[in-house]
């Protein structure tokens, strides 16, 4: 079969893996208190659900990341997002809507007008480890940035988020080409140790990341986690491992249209996964000092009580 088949294969169960992790996250999300940590969320089968998800679906990423390159395989991520409507329409108990449809046609159509400029050559070349921790160093100090706090936390974390995960796949790339082609160097080295390092690290703290950002819905976050993972992936192939964008001027200018369809697709999905979200309901607030109590205790009247004393039982009903 056809490298460029493979890949794109494994992406699509990579992205229906996510899809039901992102949703599972979304859920779990609303029924946490914002002050909780993250040893609390272990206590949830839901997250454990969600990390076994997220593994299932990095595994396939990875070996679709064997069989193409980062400008083929990251663009696809977007299908998350894509598989993520009918998946969040069940769990909500509703239809898919007339924007998510316009908005998945518009995302599919714009994918693939990116895939037929897209390379479609196996990779095979590496980051050096200069490289690898220049790209850690500036993920590292962006990521930083985008944590502090200030206005609209929710998209700043996922844009982290989104950068983390893309970068994390872009260093699976290397460690996944360096481990099986043998001619890139040892199998065991520093670099490898360095980079394996850094995908661990930039894999959690993408997952961490999405999860604060879930807290104020899947809508809106999702999007700009799905936006923000391709664009830092391909910069990192575009820039320092020789991939390139296939044809001429033609080419490029279908692909600017597909990615902006694309794009525009994304943010359709993403409002109307925002407008579909349950809001999950908020506890009740103590009551203030001196303010009655309306109560819900059934009172059973006694079994020999006769039809003259029904009076009675609204009395006591009422008292309490």
């Amino acid at each position: 079969m056809n490298a460029t088949l493979i890949a794109v294969a494994l992406s699509l169960v990579s992205a229906a893996a996510y899809a039901s992790a992102a949703v599972a996250q979304a859920r779990l999300a609303g029924r946490t208190a914002p002050g909780a940590g993250t040893l609390r969320l272990l206590a949830h089968g839901a997250w454990w659900s969600a990390v076994g998800l997220n593994a299932g679906g990095a595994l396939l990423h990875v070996a679709a990341l064997k069989y193409g390159p980062l400008t083929l395989v990251q663009p696809l991520g977007a299908l998350t997002l894509v598989a993520a409507v009918p998946l969040g329409a069940r769990a909500a108990g509703r239809r898919v809507s007339t924007t998510e449809w316009r908005g998945t046609l518009l995302t599919l159509l714009g994918l693939g007008a990116l895939l037929t400029t897209s390379g479609g050559s196996a990779p095979h070349e590496t980051l050096s480890l200069v490289e690898a921790l220049a790209v850690g160093a500036g993920t590292m100090a962006v990521v930083a940035g985008l944590s502090r706090p200030g206005a609209r936390p929710g998209l700043r974390h996922a844009a982290a988020s989104g950068i983390t995960s893309g970068v994390a796949s872009a260093l699976t790339q290397t460690l996944t080409v360096a481990v099986t082609d043998h001619t890139t160097g040892p199998l065991f080295s520093w670099r490898l140790v360095v980079v394996a390092t850094l995908v661990s690290a930039f894999a959690m703290g993408g997952l961490l990341l999405s999860q604060t950002a879930y807290r104020g819905g899947l809508g809106a976050p999702l999007a700009v986690v799905t936006l923000a993972n391709p664009v830092a992936a391909a910069a990192i192939g575009l820039a320092l491992l020789g991939e390139r964008l296939q044809g001429g001027t033609i080419s490029l200018f279908a692909a600017l249209l597909g990615a902006a369809a694309a794009t525009r697709g994304v943010f359709l999905l993403s409002r109307a996964q925002a407008g579909a979200a349950p809001v999950a309901a908020p506890l009740p607030a103590a009551p203030a000092p001196g303010v009655p109590v309306p109560s819900r205790v059934v009172i059973r009247s006694p079994r020999g009580l006769r039809p003259e004393h029904g009076h009675l039982r609204r009395i006591r009903a009422g008292r309490s």
